[in-house]
């Protein structure tokens, strides 16, 4: 039985028509146009189709649409809408990806990571990224540039708090 039901996606209200067994990442793709979460595995290990699901880094591809009526999505079309936030800066200035194909579930998870822990140690950045695949970098350029953004944020604080004084 195919329900209508209403997300909000990258800021605005959305609604879409989807059957009991449509999952997220193919409403996304297919019906909403939205292409930069990928199918990849379809079985939510490699993290290609990763989203931000009221803040928190989900596996769209193991989601069923109709779950997410109500609810708040955000994929990498979202982040950053107005201007490159300073992970996606960071990323492109380290040029960390190679063929890009994890770029978006990568930027997604460690965004996420970045609001939960805004100063997380080398080990919860790689717990963070651990679902998502990539066959291009072995790791360590994308780990070492969460690190140096979340150092790089931590030096600024300090002088926007001295500025507000």
């Amino acid at each position: 039985m195919i329900q209508e039901i209403a997300i909000r996606l990258n800021g605005e209200v959305r609604r879409v028509a989807v059957a009991p067994n449509e999952t997220l990442l193919d409403v996304l793709r297919g019906k909403l146009g939205v292409k930069t979460p990928k199918e990849g595995c379809g079985r939510g290990d490699c993290g290609a189709c990763t989203v931000l699901l009221d803040g928190k880094a989900v596996r769209s591809c193991l989601i069923l649409a109709i779950e997410v009526d109500g609810q708040s999505v955000v994929t990498l079309e979202g982040v950053g809408r107005d201007k490159p936030t300073a992970l996606q800066k960071a990323f492109i200035q380290n040029n960390v990806f190679q063929c890009g194909f994890c770029a978006p579930g990568v930027i997604l998870s460690a965004s996420a990571l970045l609001v939960e822990k805004p100063q997380p140690t080398e080990h919860e950045v790689r717990e963070a990224l651990a679902g998502n695949l990539c066959r291009c970098t072995g790791y360590e350029p994308i780990v070492a540039t969460v690190l140096e953004v979340a150092q790089k944020s931590a030096k600024k604080k300090p002088a926007a708090r001295r500025a507000r004084s």
